[in-house]
């Protein structure tokens, strides 16, 4: 084993700057753009204008460590990292990360040394060098680098290692870019059948979503608890894309004359109400048979045979929804929220059942191929996990 401190140069903290409207400074990479998966989302980089003539050391370099600093929650501790892996020599990042250069040496490859700091964080490693100020949790990262210890391996060693787990990253990667190609597909597939609302290219029957319920319910606003007797379907259950996802479910216990105003069964619409803006309005369909109890910031709606419930989901989580669900969404105590009587007032159209039904029967079987595609994942996943705690653990 060697400390990390003997092998990196001083820690580098990050350059935040100024303001910049006019969008001509400097791109900045910041914890927001940090993936729990150890990559950089490049899709919301922001610039700013940095003034400062002493910044040459803190311009990015290939093959630099970024480690989260601050930021985090109770949910994801502070302490995430990512490898810089961009030939732009021209980004910095903010003053909630450091940057962790390792010195000229022919003892330790770079990315072996991020992935021994990953495998650290997903195991819970950063926790106990964590504390919190004015609503931040901030990483003692002093001590954490003074303290972190790094498994030693001859660079043979090292670099198999690497290439092994950049392989499997690679695979994974391709999986996801996949099931991303899936759902374009139902969407496109949509708007080919029904085309886009209010446009209604079809001159489809118009009505609101009022018209096609039989029930519309908030579910409990009870907390969950350790061993409850029911499990508990929260807003953190519904994906952005529009799936059940039970792979982090709460359990709950609730009065038996409670059960029938807040149960979900095969068919229902969950609508995620209350959430940050950009993710109020998630929608799914329940397609279990497995009894649940739903949490108060999702409302449960039931429809009449007039529109099949994929359907219904589908086009609230259509692109041109989205938008109307975003600018529809009220901002208070920075929650964004969509109550049950603003759902039911949402217009829609209303094509024939069976056009409903080709396009569902089209959806059933592109989903086909994503569980497929996420059968993959789960085996890719498992086996990532497994040569990560043999080298590292």
């Amino acid at each position: 084993m060697i400390k990390l401190t003997s092998i990196i140069e001083n820690p580098i903290s990050g350059e935040w700057g100024c303001e910049d409207p006019d969008k001509i400074g400097l791109p900045i990479l910041r914890t927001t753009n940090f993936t729990n998966e150890g990559n950089i989302n490049y899709n919301n980089i922001i610039t700013r204008i940095v003034k400062k003539n002493n910044i040459k050391e803190k311009f990015l370099q290939f093959d630099d460590i970024l480690l989260e600093k601050s930021g985090g929650s109770e949910q994801q501790p502070v302490g995430r990292v990512v490898f810089f892996e961009n030939e732009n020599n021209k980004y910095l990042c903010n003053n909630f990360i450091t940057i962790l250069r390792l010195k000229n040496s022919d003892t330790y490859v770079n990315k072996f040394v991020f992935y021994s700091l990953f495998y650290n964080y997903i195991v819970g490693g950063t926790k106990k060098f964590q504390n919190k100020t004015t609503g931040l949790h901030n990483l003692q990262v002093k001590s954490f680098i003074n303290t972190f210890q790094i498994k030693s391996y001859s660079i043979d060693k090292q670099q198999i290692i690497v290439k092994i787990l950049d392989t499997i990253n690679n695979l994974i990667k391709q999986n996801n870019d996949q099931l991303d190609k899936l759902n374009l597909l139902v969407k496109s597939r949509f708007v080919e059948m029904f085309g886009i609302y209010p446009a209604n290219q079809r001159g489809w029957e118009k009505c609101t979503i009022r018209d096609i319920v039989t029930d519309v319910r908030y579910g409990s606003s009870r907390p969950a608890v350790n061993g409850g007797k029911y499990p508990y379907l929260r807003m953190n259950n519904i994906t952005y894309g529009g799936e059940l996802d039970l792979s982090d479910i709460k359990r709950i216990d609730i009065p038996d004359n409670e059960l029938e105003k807040c149960t979900v069964k095969r068919g229902d619409i969950l609508f995620n109400r209350t959430n940050s803006k950009e993710l109020v309005g998630k929608t799914c369909v329940y397609n279990r048979d497995e009894m649940m109890i739903l949490a108060g910031f999702v409302i449960r709606v039931r429809v009449t045979d007039r529109i099949l419930p994929e359907f219904l989901s589908a086009f609230l989580n259509s692109d041109f929804s989205k938008k109307m669900l975003l600018a529809m969404s009220k901002t208070a105590i920075g929650q964004a929220n969509i109550n049950a009587q603003e759902l039911q007032n949402i217009g829609l159209y209303l094509p024939p059942i069976e056009l409903q039904e080709r396009f569902v029967r089209f959806k059933e079987q592109v989903d086909k191929s994503k569980f497929a595609v996420k059968q993959s994942l789960e085996k890719l996943e498992i086996l990532k996990k497994s040569l990560m705690q043999e080298y590292f653990g």
